[in-house]
């Protein structure tokens, strides 16, 4: 089997995370061959990251038009940035990998979007539907017939109980605790070690236990149609 070229967007935290995650993956079955890390940062061309070549910026993804892509950046400080290379970028769907570390436990009933990364003991128990470019980090549980919107982060050790929706863009902080049935709003963000026992509004952060309104944020302007359709399953 001849291995794919991989590029992945950014070189920060979450960039390495996923590297470490294609490592495993070709540990198992020889998979992806990645060709460096992207950055806008020019100081960073040149040099390497978790032993992995940082290329050039994010234009240069026209120079690889084989390779598959994975968008891995944004933070609790800025984590619609995910949503804004990807507008970038202007990739169709099809040139983005959807990467599952081989210790993640995935129900075969369940639907990852591409360009989505699921990181080290994710586990996605039963009819969980992921989209586009979430990031589920490690040890994120998702239970029976959860639904999770493109552009999403799971922080490590979050809980989602069954039938919970994480809208579009929502960031998750590390173990964060989701009540059955709650509806987290659109690019909301919840604090980590918050346990949530209601609707999140939209555009909200909500901390504490039980989790409540600390103030609101600035949604982001709504995406062209386009590169983040579709999804594949797993």
């Amino acid at each position: 089997m001849t291995a794919a070229d991989l590029v992945i967007v950014g070189a920060g935290g979450f960039a390495r995370e996923t590297a470490a995650a294609v490592r495993a993956i070709n540990e198992v079955r020889p998979t992806w061959r990645v060709l460096g890390f992207l950055d806008d940062d020019p100081a960073l061309h040149g040099t390497t990251r978790a032993g992995v070549p940082i290329l050039r910026g994010l234009d240069a993804v026209v120079e690889s038009p084989d390779a598959a892509v994975v968008v891995c950046v944004g933070n609790p400080r800025d984590y619609a940035a995910r949503e804004r290379v990807v507008r970038r970028l202007d990739l169709p769907a099809h040139r983005y990998a959807t990467l599952v570390h081989p210790s993640a436990a995935v129900a075969p009933d369940s639907l990852i979007g591409p360009g989505s990364v699921l990181l080290a003991h994710a586990v996605l128990t039963a009819a969980v539907t992921v989209g586009a470019h979430v990031a589920v980090m490690p040890h994120a549980v998702l239970t029976h017939d959860d639904a999770v919107g493109e552009y999403a982060t799971l922080a490590s050790g979050v809980r989602l109980g069954g039938s919970v929706t994480v809208a579009r863009g929502a960031y998750l902080g590390a173990g964060a605790l989701i009540r059955e049935s709650v509806h987290i709003g659109e690019w909301s963000l919840v604090g980590m070690g918050s346990v949530v026992l209601n609707d999140v509004p939209a555009g909200q952060v909500w901390a504490g236990n039980p989790a409540r309104f600390l103030r609101h944020i600035n949604l982001p302007a709504q995406p062209h149609a386009g590169a983040t359709q579709g999804s594949s399953q797993q």
